[in-house]
């Protein structure tokens, strides 16, 4: 190599460094001003690494789809034929929300790290069809992990919700919930799932072929022993009882509103638009939850229900009590949990897909 290529190799070099050292803001002066500041090795090595190791910033997936029409005069609706008791509290109005700030994002806290982790738009089981892994039951009266009566059981590869006649000659109010484990924010949701069998002895009458999926519920370690329903929104599951109208993936809401329509919406159950399903069918219901904003259900892949700002009731003794402990009224995040009401019910599938915030 003669000397002037070895002058141009050795420039071209200098520029490179000069231009990474500008980068990392390593100063240089110009010239007859002030000195240009030192830098070590340790600076050099930095610069190189630099160099070697940008890479372009990896994609978020989208979540594509258009937007669903809204249902109109929703918050006019007539009250679901099976209402549940709730407590007088909820019977009291807090107002309207028209003019209510937008919800802010979850916290860190609200959302598990699993959810933030995983990939979006994929969808993956939470019951592998084998056993009740990932899942803790919660029946009223007993402690938060029994499984009282073996109430909650796998078999033939679908979840069951039985009452054996040893350990329920009588119903006795004895309402349960299986938890997963995890808390989730922004999903989709797909259950399938049908009644079966008759209804056990002593079990209210609006439970008659009535389950549910609870979304955004508390924790179930807050929970009281003899507290019957986890402060939640919940995805009503009904089934027709041979004759009559009775649609399912309803709103009932346990210790919270939702807002319809820019209106706070106080009932404590509204029928959503679905065809009533007989017999023993398997129907499959969809919640697409987005933290605290838009919740739609779907049945059968039809838009049945929607609303929105899922948020605590001031005046329900178990919510009173979340909001004591520093929860936030509006609900960005929560457990997912399938309730056991008296009636037999099975599901052979359920899963999530977690959706982008």
């Amino acid at each position: 190599m003669n000397s002037l290529a070895t002058f141009g190799y050795r420039l071209s070099g200098y520029a490179v460094v000069v231009a990474s050292m500008a980068a990392m803001g390593i100063g240089i002066s110009p010239c007859g001003t002030q000195a240009a500041q030192p830098f070590g090795a340790s600076e050099v090595s930095a610069i190189r690494l630099q160099m070697v190791s940008t890479t372009a910033p990896a994609e978020k997936p989208c979540c594509s789809g258009a937007a669903q029409a809204s249902l109109a005069g929703s918050a006019t609706a007539a009250p679901a034929g099976d209402e549940k008791p709730s407590g007088a509290a909820n019977t009291t109005s807090v107002g309207e929300q028209s003019s209510a700030a937008s919800p802010k994002a979850p916290s860190a806290e609200e959302n598990s790290p699993s959810e933030r982790g995983q990939a979006q738009g994929v969808w993956r089981p939470l019951f592998n069809g084998k056993d009740l892994e990932g899942w803790t039951p919660k029946i009223r009266g007993y402690p938060l992990g029994e499984n009282y009566g073996n109430t909650f059981r796998v078999e033939n590869g679908v979840l069951k919700v039985v009452y054996d006649p040893k350990y329920y000659p009588k119903f006795d109010n004895r309402f349960g919930h299986l938890f997963y484990k995890e808390k989730f924010s922004h999903y989709r949701l797909r259950v399938e799932y049908r009644f079966t069998g008759q209804q056990c002895p002593g079990g209210p009458a609006w439970a008659f072929r009535n389950s549910g999926i609870m979304i955004h519920c508390q924790d179930p370690k807050t929970m009281t022993v003899e507290q019957s329903f986890p402060v939640s929104i919940e995805v009503q599951l009904l089934g027709g009882g041979g004759t009559g109208t009775r649609p399912t993936a309803n709103l009932c809401t346990p210790g919270t509103h939702v807002v319809m329509d820019g209106k706070l919406f106080t009932p404590h159950c509204t029928n959503s638009r679905s065809k009533t399903y007989h017999g023993d069918q398997w129907v499959t219901v969809e919640v697409e939850v987005h933290g605290a904003g838009l919740i739609r259900h779907y049945v059968e892949g039809q838009l049945v229900l929607e609303y929105e700002k899922p948020q605590l009731d001031d005046k329900d003794a178990d919510a009173k009590r979340l909001l004591a402990a520093g929860a936030d009224r509006l609900l960005h995040a929560g457990y997912i949990s399938l309730q056991s009401e008296s009636h037999p019910i099975e599901f052979r599938k359920v899963e999530i897909m977690v959706l982008p915030e």
